[in-house]
C-alpha cells in the first residue's frame, strides 16, 4: 500500500511524502503506481520549470518513498502572490485526485492530511 500524507498550514498545501509501493500489480504492470509517478513529476516539474520556483525533494527508487515540500506556497514565504496560489493550488488538485482514487483502490492507497 502507499501512503501519502499532504502538509498544511493554515489550510495551505505545501508538500507530501509518498510511501511503499501500492501492490497493485507486479513492478512494471503496476497501473496505479505508474500513476502515481507521472502526477508526483508532473507536480515536481510544473512547479520547478513551469514557475521557476524552489521545490525541495527527495525520491528513494528502493523503498518508493518521496517527499516534496515546496514552501513558496505558503503565504511567510515571500513568493509573488500568483506563484503562491498556483503552487498551493497543484498540491490541493493532486490531493483531490488521490481521494478520487482512494475510492476504487482503497485496498492500496491511503491519503491523509497533516496540519502544522
Amino acid at each position: 500500500m502507499t501512503k501519502v500524507i499532504f502538509y498544511r498550514r493554515d489550510g495551505v498545501f505545501y508538500g507530501f511524502e509518498e510511501h511503499g509501493h501500492t501492490g497493485y500489480a507486479d513492478s512494471g504492470n503496476d497501473i496505479l503506481c505508474a500513476a502515481l509517478s507521472a502526477m508526483t513529476m508532473l507536480l515536481l516539474n510544473t512547479i520547478e520549470v513551469a514557475y521557476a520556483s524552489d521545490v525541495e525533494y527527495t525520491i528513494s527508487e528502493g523503498t518508493a518513498d518521496i517527499t516534496v515540500k515546496a514552501p513558496c506556497a505558503l503565504p511567510d514565504s515571500g513568493a509573488e502572490e500568483n506563484k503562491r496560489y498556483a503552487v498551493a493550488g497543484l498540491f490541493m488538485g493532486y490531493y483531490y485526485q488521490l481521494c478520487d482514487l482512494t475510492e476504487e483502490y482503497y485496498d492500496y492507497l491511503d491519503v491523509e492530511i497533516q496540519d502544522d
